[in-house]
């Protein structure tokens, strides 16, 4: 048996439910294409945003320069965006299989791509997926061999933003040092706020009358 060729194809995401923290959930179709039947797949996927496949609104660019800097730079600037890489151990098949991808999301806007989505809520976010790795299948002798997956293996995926979103939820979190944690959490107790988010409101509320 000749080794087996296979493409790769993404086909869906929804954000997944019931899970530890929030995430979306890839479908990836692989198709062997010619070759012997695979007896697995140790699969390494790597997720990248690729910023300059789509358009702008003026808001959206307004909260992008904090990533790529002026729109007039944008020539030199807009480049893609690490997002994620992740192993995928894939089980044997003969034609094709259906595997998930389950990617993490975060809230965390000192990150890249969580800056991105914050500034991107609507429309397409092209995405590259990058393929490598090993596919184990027997040879003419019958005895097992592998074969490499290179780099040249990929995919391209136009995702809702709004999938992104969804996954989040309605909830974000905030990093801030321990002191202003405490000053926050005493501000919080000597009014006798509920929660975080009425102690927060309520300081805004005096931040824009203040402003006014």
């Amino acid at each position: 048996m000749t080794a087996p060729e296979l493409s790769f194809a993404i086909t869906g995401a929804e954000p997944a439910r019931l899970t530890a923290v929030p995430a979306l959930h890839f479908e990836l179709d692989i198709h062997r294409t010619s070759g012997g039947p695979v007896r697995s797949i140790t699969l390494t996927t790597a997720i990248r945003i690729a910023p300059a496949r789509r358009r702008y609104e003026r808001a959206e660019r307004d909260e992008l320069a904090e990533l790529f800097g002026a729109p007039q730079r944008w020539a030199t600037t807009l480049r893609p965006l690490p997002w994620t890489r992740l192993t995928t151990v894939v089980g044997p098949f003969t034609d094709r299989v259906a595997v998930p991808l389950p990617v993490a999301c975060t809230d965390d806007v000192e990150l890249a791509v969580a800056k991105y989505f914050h500034a991107v809520r609507s429309g397409p976010v092209p995405l590259d997926f990058l393929f490598s790795g090993t596919v184990f299948h027997l040879g003419p002798d019958e005895r097992l061999r592998t074969t490499q997956i290179d780099w040249s293996q990929e995919a391209t995926f136009e995702l809702a933003a709004q999938r992104w979103h969804e996954a989040l939820g309605d909830t974000r979190w905030v990093r801030i040092t321990r002191s202003s944690f405490s000053r926050l959490h005493d501000y919080r107790r000597a009014r006798a706020f509920g929660t975080w988010d009425e102690a927060i409101a309520s300081l805004l509320r005096n931040a824009e009358q203040d402003a006014s």
